[in-house]
């Protein structure tokens, strides 16, 4: 029996579809952003990349802290 995805996992797919790249070519991405914080990548996400809030929400928690989100 699998799991769904939870937490931030669970836009992954969307995220993916909807915008073209990997969730590895965007945490790529926000790592060479040179933010470190929440907030900033959510805005950043959101006016350079147009995200929605709630993937650059989702992307930023992750990148942040993959250990807690993983499987």
């Amino acid at each position: 029996m699998s799991t769904k995805p939870h937490g931030p996992a669970s836009y992954f797919p969307s995220i993916e579809a909807k915008y073209g790249r990997t969730i590895d070519e965007w945490r790529t991405a926000m790592s060479e952003s040179g933010l470190t914080s929440h907030k900033p990548l959510v805005e950043w996400l959101k006016s350079e990349h147009t995200l929605g809030h709630g993937h650059a929400t989702a992307l930023a928690q992750y990148h942040l802290n993959p250990e807690k989100w993983a499987s």
